[in-house]
């Protein structure tokens, strides 16, 4: 996917090694965004994890939204192909506190879901916080989820797409 315009949104593919970016969005989140992004406490991320959050390849792909007016990133949704399951990936997303509940994490969510499609993919997984309702509803309702575990206070979710 290149760069696209929807609405006040232009969402572009994150470059393969772009920490500031994933730094200044990962920077906007809350305690409570980051303790359901991350299934715990993150207060910062550390210079490995935002290495490997801003690795783009040919097995992990993501997306970053920005809004018009803000220069910093809103959102950011990514998706990491299976080791065991070259048909599967795992998906996952953040918004920027200030900013959730305007349709971006599902703009985001439909967007990177379009490009797995494209890529061959069939299936997808997510692990979603049990106390986080909308992104369990964000999944339900861009995906046809076909299996529910709770682990402890995470929901893994299985999709087809």
């Amino acid at each position: 996917m290149n760069t696209r315009a929807i609405g006040d949104l232009t969402i572009r593919p994150l470059r393969n090694g772009d920490t500031a970016t994933v730094a200044a969005l990962y920077g906007r989140l809350g305690e409570r965004s980051r303790r359901n992004r991350f299934a715990g406490p993150k207060p910062r991320l550390g210079a490995g994890e935002l290495a490997q959050l801003a690795r783009v390849d040919r097995d992990r792909h993501a997306l970053v939204a920005y809004r018009a007016g803000d220069p910093l990133p809103v959102g950011m949704a990514e998706l990491v192909r299976s080791g065991a399951d070259p048909a599967s990936a795992e998906i996952a997303f953040a918004v920027a506190d200030e900013h959730q509940r305007r349709g971006i994490g599902r703009t985001l969510v439909d967007l990177l879901l379009a490009d797995a499609r494209a890529a061959g993919l069939t299936r997808v997984t997510a692990l979603v916080s049990g106390s986080n309702p909308a992104a369990l509803a964000l999944v339900r309702g861009a995906a046809e989820i076909d299996r529910m575990e709770l682990s402890g206070s995470q929901i893994e979710l299985q999709a087809a797409i």
